[in-house]
């Protein structure tokens, strides 16, 4: 779900001037007229309004503790012992440390870099001080000119596109009347965001990096809030990360102080509570984590857009692109959760009409082998009645429809993200934004300290690690990658035997329920089984990617972190996976025929498919394991952090008193809570991805995974979004201009998963041998159609006879049948296309198989080949820009240089004016 900084409109209706954007004219004109060309900027309270009166919350009636440039608490806690300074960051460490020199360096070169300090121990624990920083107006000046930080630089000029005006000039009043009363007709807009809630956007003025030399082009009306709290804490933030702790040239960066225990913690203040005892909708917001929570981590909005802007202006550019993702990705699933609906519903309406259905349900006199040794007793196909007809709701005739529009749809989706996140690179001022070098990692420098060569880009002398040495430890990381897939084919291997040995065991079983469905009950376990497995296996696999990704000694933290991201997704990928790969493709494909069956270690017979085919078993597997993942996600997520801080509470309460924690100042209360998944938004993103993957990869066997999956993303961005305002830390606002990895990694889900639907229709399910019987076999062969009147017939011909004497002597049954039956059975049937065995090859494959198998390899070449073509035609056809972004990016740069131009003439105009003044007056006073 997604918010306010929508897609720019499409260009095809705007072909005279470009606009930088489309708003009413008379609105415009009276807001140039009230404010004048150099309205003050959308500072970083502008939010913070009282919707009755359309006032600052701090207007001059207000009573505060302290002046508070930015904040809007009633408490003093974000500022110093002053009142005024405020706290852009904090940092926590503990007396009893005993890193105390290389603090007291660090701290001395803190204050040479022009920033505040202040400290103030604990209320909970006198050995924990806390260490307050402020940034002045002259160091943030500084470094935001070295960061090159865009700042608002002039107002925008608004455009009314051209043939918009002729034709509202040319709209009779009676056309005008019309459209009016239709449009009173049309919903509210339920989605949007509360209109009386402040406008969020911040779209009022261009952009530019700021320059101390052109520090009078930008609009800077108040200095304590021309930069905003998440600027003000990113630039402490890159100060810290240069500042030396010791005399070596590399012993520098708060993240070693950090990892050496120098430090305890480091983390921004959150502004204030979220709590109000008043409504945002009566009184205005109290501070933009109040404004958070009420318009977005509040589960009575959970169908509301969400505030991408004000996301970003508080977490920071990274976190926003996060869930403006996550809420591009749920909007996308709607229509693909629509269609699987439509689809199922499709087998619903049409399960009275289905031929083979009805034939199997009134399969009475056909006898089907037992299906394990022994104990498995001889059954009627109209056993399979229900299982039938369940397996109808998924495999039915739109089923390769849907295949062929889930793959598009995955490309659609691709596609057009990166038009939505060039917009909101552009209206976040990300368009030209690129990412710092990053720094040497701490233990790369500590391992290879001793070799050094020149950084080819900063000409700096760094550690360098031998080609040698690369390579051997890429060797072993990968082997370890190689040894832990085999663990998970391992897992896999004792999970087929579980369910070879389990069918017999609830065959055998003494309660009537089990025994007669005994398949599904050992499918139902054997998909339980697997989910512990699954996570007790992921647990496992983040400690060996994290000993693997060391081992390595990546060089930088971008390496790092990408080394990683693909190591964890590779294996919680195929752990996830491996049991459905194996259910789609080799369940009941290799078991051999009756009398002759293929074994395990010459012992277990290989697991067969139900009567009724094996998409059933794959429906239940995916069915399972996707919604107890994530139910089992959305509490950890959420119900861990709960847990801890309400321990913490728990233990503050009963040292301290009832109200202790109302009365801590604010760096005490976020010092208590959660702080950011030390991988940051790596478990977010691989949670989406891989649900990504199981909602694509096999959705031609289970229609309804994009309707779960969209019904979880509803959820979870309210639970993401709950845990960021409330029960973490605020993490340092960083900057992003895409996903990074994870889009490489979602181009790659989506070519996987035409390959996998093309497989799943061709082999799992019966859509290939129904076509081939309907034109070939069957009444309509050769008159070219194949509706269900074709199909008559179809049940017994896939079947095969078996005479029950040839049974191996460890597969013959126990019983004769003749207690079901009133007579032994002589004869039963399986699935296969085989000679009966009076013939003159008796068990030999027919014609029938060779024809199926020959339609089968065909339909995936034709399928891959066919949708491929669509994927790339599509991705060929949907520019990554859209055209009014690229005509308003263009006439914005333009713009910028005029207006650039046109102040400097001004400033050089009044100089000049004032050094006239200057010269009468000189000449006046000479005598």
């Amino acid at each position: 779900m997604e918010e306010s900084s929508a897609e720019a409109p499409d260009s095809s209706t705007q072909d005279d001037v470009p606009p930088l954007a489309v708003k009413d004219v008379n609105v415009l004109l009276e807001r140039e007229r009230s404010e004048g060309i150099s309205s003050p900027s959308r500072d970083d309270d502008s939010t913070l309004q009282n919707p009755g009166t359309n006032s600052s919350i701090l207007d001059d009636n207000t009573k505060t503790d302290s002046a508070l440039p930015e904040g809007r608490s009633k408490s003093s806690s974000l500022c110093f012992s002053d009142g005024k300074s405020r706290i852009d960051y904090i940092l926590v460490y503990r007396k009893s440390s005993s890193q105390s020199e290389k603090r007291e360096i660090f701290e001395r070169n803190i204050r040479a870099e022009g920033l505040y300090m202040e400290k103030e121990a604990s209320l909970t624990n006198s050995d924990v001080i806390f260490l307050k920083l402020h940034a002045p107006w002259d160091v943030l000046c500084r470094y935001a000119e070295l960061m090159n930080i865009r700042m608002p630089f002039r107002r925008k000029i608004f455009y009314l596109h051209r043939r918009h005006k002729f034709m509202s000039r040319n709209l009779s009043d009676r056309m005008e009347k019309r459209i009016n009363k239709f449009r009173g007709w049309l919903p509210r807009k339920p989605m949007k965001l509360n209109d009386t809630l402040p406008d969020l956007e911040e779209n009022e003025s261009f952009t530019a990096p700021f320059s101390r030399s052109r520090i009078h082009h930008f609009i800077i009306h108040n200095k304590d809030t021309f930069f905003n709290n998440a600027t003000r804490s990113r630039i402490v933030h890159h100060i810290l990360q240069r500042v030396k702790y010791e005399e070596g040239k590399n012993k520098m960066g708060l993240n070693r102080l950090l990892s050496n225990n120098s430090y305890e913690a480091a983390f921004p203040l959150h502004e204030g509570s979220y709590h109000s005892k008043n409504s945002i909708r009566t009184h205005g917001a109290e501070n933009h984590r109040h404004l958070l929570y009420e318009c977005w981590a509040w589960w009575g909005v959970w169908y509301k857009y969400q505030p991408l802007d004000l996301i970003r202006r508080y977490f920071g550019e990274k976190i926003g692109l996060y869930f403006a993702w996550l809420g591009w990705y749920t909007g996308m699933l709607f229509p693909a959760a629509l269609v699987g609906l439509l689809v199922f519903l499709y087998g619903v309406f049409t399960l009275e009409h289905c031929q083979v259905s009805k034939e199997i349900c009134q399969a009475t006199d056909i006898i089907m082998c037992p299906i394990c040794d022994q104990y498995c007793p001889y059954l009627r196909l109209s056993d399979s009645c229900i299982y039938a007809k369940v397996t109808h709701l998924f495999d039915n005739g739109a089923t390769v429809f849907f295949a062929v529009f889930m793959a598009v749809w995955a490309t659609v989706f691709l596609e057009f993200w990166k038009r939505r996140r060039a917009v909101l690179a552009y209206d976040w001022d990300l368009i030209d934004w690129e990412e710092e070098e990053d720094e040497v990692r701490p233990q790369f420098e500590a391992k290879y300290s001793k070799k050094e060569r020149m950084n080819p880009i900063s000409g700096k002398p760094e550690p360098y690690q031998a080609f040698t040495d690369k390579y051997s430890r890429l060797i072993v990381s990968t082997s370890g990658i190689f040894f832990m897939i085999l663990v998970v084919i391992a897992a896999v291997f004792g999970i087929v035997i579980y369910r070879v040995i389990t069918v017999s065991t609830f065959a055998a079983f003494g309660w009537a329920l089990i025994r007669n469905n005994s398949q599904v009950a050992t499918t139902g376990t054997a998909v339980c089984i697997n989910f512990c497995i699954i996570m007790l296996l992921n647990v496992l696999y983040e400690k060996v990617a994290l000993l693997l990704t060391n081992l390595e000694q990546p060089r930088t933290e971008s390496e790092w972190e990408n080394s990683f991201t693909l190591k964890m997704f590779l294996f919680q990928f195929v752990n996830l996976n491996s049991s459905t790969f194996y259910i789609a493709f080799f369940l009941g494909r290799f078991t051999g025929r009756p009398g002759a069956y293929l074994r395990l270690i010459n012992r277990w017979k290989l697991e067969e498919c139900h009567p009724s085919g094996c998409l059933i078993d794959l429906c239940m597997q995916m069915g399972i394991i996707m919604v107890l993942k994530q139910t089992w996600n959305n509490f950890m997520e959420l119900g861990y952090p709960l847990i801890q801080n309400w321990w913490t509470r728990r233990r503050l309460r009963r040292e301290h008193g009832q109200n202790a924690k109302a009365s801590f100042p604010q760096w005490e209360r976020d010092y208590h809570l959660q702080p950011m998944n030390a991988y940051g938004l790596f478990d977010e993103y691989l949670e989406m991805i891989l649900q990504f993957g199981f909602t694509t990869i096999f959705v031609a066997a289970f229609p309804l995974a994009p309707l779960l999956a969209l019904l979880n993303n509803i959820i979870e961005i309210r639970l993401d979004a709950y845990k960021f305002v409330t029960q973490w830390r605020r993490p340092l606002p960083s900057q992003a201009k895409d996903i990074g990895i994870w889009y490489g990694i979602l181009e790659g889900i989506g070519i996987l998963s035409v390959i996998t639907n093309a497989f799943v229709i061709a082999v799992t399910s019966d859509f290939i041998p129904r076509l081939v019987y309907a034109y070939k076999y069957g009444p309509c062969a050769g008159q070219g159609r194949a509706g269900e009147g074709c199909m008559m017939g179809y049940v017994n011909a896939s079947l095969s006879v078996f005479r029950v004497s040839d049974f191996e002597r460890r597969s013959q049954p126990r019983t004769n049948g003749s207690e079901l039956f009133g007579e032994a059975v002589k004869y039963c049937r399986y699935r296969d296309y085989r000679e009966p065995p009076d013939s003159a090859e008796p068990y030999s494959y027919t014609l029938q198989f060779w024809h199926v198998l020959a339609a089968r390899l065909a339909f995936i070449i034709v399928f891959e080949h066919m949708v491929f073509a669509i994927k790339t035609l599509i991705a060929y056809l949907i520019p990554d820009l859209p055209k009014d972004l690229r005509d308003r990016m263009r006439r914005e740069k333009y713009l910028i240089q005029e207006m650039m131009y046109e102040a400097e003439l001004e400033r050089l105009q009044k100089e000049k004016n004032e050094k006239k003044k200057k010269d009468r007056a000189h000449h006046k006073e000479w005598p």
